[in-house]
């Protein structure tokens, strides 16, 4: 569940930037190992004596993995339809038009009254969607998939809005500049500038955005020699990864959750792996987690999400463009809106983006579950031969994460579709369990992982 703010309007550049960084998130880990495992190599063991045959829960996990699940759905479509109904009232009473007025009487420059619209508008609409996104996290401690307290959970939603609101100052004036000067042709000067901002926020996120709420750090200064073991794993693939773009995030301090992504464009691309992770995955799972973030990061997978959207980007703005006119003619008398650079037909372009970005979940999402199914299969051709039964270890891997993140046991085929990034548990479980490989995947003794016992 994706709890989202009305910010996230902003789809003219960016209101898919988390889809973006997001597509690679991808693989999360396993059953806890004994104290101090996680601090050695990773070693060859023994598979587990019984077969994973299918996503399984037993009855009181099964309830609540249901009801965690399923009060997610229900939340994203409320938050939905709370953002839209919110928007629509406030085109109704004018507060769009009313806002105009208040920043124009302050000064006649646009820069300053953008600085002063933006602010006030999204300040106002996040509070707004505040209540929800309060519920969401309720919900999350209440079935223990978060740890982070109330204060610091505040504290990053207050971060996360002001960063959205800086970059939306700038990027709303450029917008409305772009159509007061090319009114038949804003969208496409718009598109074209969202391809080097979107580029420029992508790669810095990891080094300057990322480090704003997680902490990170060189897997090598805390883990050294799984870091080894890391490294030999990827260039057994004959795909190295260097030890300096290897992260661990101390996510412990806000979730019990578990997970692994890649991240990053270019110079700024890099692994990061849990420490939760890490401290509740047996050797051979890890290695299960590594070689499907191996697969994100050899495909260049965040790159690819990139150029899908912002190929979608160009569609919605046109189709945008095309709605701003038709609506300002139909319904402008009544919002107060006089023509397209107006500052208050921000509020309708909230209101097409939105409805857009919830119609474009699904096209997102398919792609997503896409390469995520890629990163499964290049994951298990790259651990044959280093693990024993790797089908089944990757399996039972997959089952671990259901029990620790709550998946859902039987999610109902339209919430696949419309909300799934990744395929569903159970198929990509059986999935492991049937997989062929390609090829044999010859490991060579000096680039196989250490078997050294911990």
């Amino acid at each position: 569940m994706r709890c989202r703010s009305l910010a996230a309007g902003l789809a003219l550049t960016l209101a898919l930037l988390g889809l973006f960084t997001g597509a690679s998130r991808a693989y999360a880990a396993s059953p806890q190992s004994p104290p101090g495992v996680s601090e050695a190599p990773v070693t060859i063991s023994t598979p587990p004596a019984n077969s994973t045959a299918e996503y399984h829960l037993s009855s009181e996990k099964y309830q609540k993995a249901l009801a965690f699940s399923r009060a997610g759905y229900r939340l994203y479509f409320l938050s939905v339809f709370w953002n839209l109904a919110i928007l629509l009232v406030l085109l109704h009473i004018r507060f769009f038009a009313k806002l105009r007025d208040f920043v124009e009487a302050q000064s006649r420059r646009r820069f300053f009254q953008a600085a002063l619209y933006v602010p006030i508008l999204f300040i106002f609409l996040a509070l707004l969607n505040l209540p929800i996104r309060v519920y969401w996290h309720h919900l999350s401690l209440s079935f223990q998939q978060s740890v982070e307290p109330w204060g610091a959970w505040l504290w990053d939603w207050t971060k996360g809005e002001f960063l959205v609101i800086a970059f939306a100052v700038v990027v709303i004036f450029l917008l409305f500049t772009a159509i007061r000067h090319n009114p038949r042709s804003w969208w496409l000067y718009a598109w074209l500038g969202a391809i080097p901002i979107t580029l420029f926020v992508v790669f810095i996120t990891p080094w300057y955005i990322d480090p704003l709420f997680n902490k990170f750090k060189p897997l090598q200064e805390k883990y050294p020699q799984l870091t080894d073991s890391i490294v030999a794993l990827t260039r057994a693939a004959r795909h190295p990864i260097p030890r300096d773009r290897i992260f661990l995030m101390e996510a412990s301090a806000k979730t019990n959750a578990v997970n692994a992504y890649v991240t990053g464009l270019g110079s700024s691309t890099r692994m990061v792996i849990w420490d939760t992770a890490i401290r509740k995955s047996t050797p051979n799972e890890l290695l299960c987690i590594v070689g499907h973030e191996m697969g994100h990061y050899v495909m260049h997978h965040v790159t690819q999400g990139v150029l899908f959207f912002l190929t979608l980007l160009l569609f919605a703005l046109y189709l945008g463009y095309r709605l701003l006119e038709w609506m300002i003619a139909r319904w402008g008398s009544t919002w107060g809106i006089r023509v397209p650079s107006d500052w208050a037909a921000l509020g309708i372009l909230l209101l097409i983006f939105n409805v857009m970005n919830f119609f474009g979940e699904p096209i997102g999402n398919a792609f997503s579950r896409s390469v995520e199914h890629a990163a499964d299969v290049y994951g298990l051709e790259i651990v044959q031969g280093i693990i024993p039964n790797a089908n089944e270890v990757t399996a039972h891997s997959f089952q671990v994460l259901g029990e620790e993140d709550l998946d859902d046991p039987d999610p109902p085929k339209f919430i696949v579709f419309w909300l799934y990034t990744h395929p569903p548990l159970n198929d990509r479980l059986r999935f492991a369990l049937n997989f062929q490989p390609a090829k044999a995947q010859p490991t060579r003794p000096s680039d196989a992982p250490s078997s050294a016992t911990p």
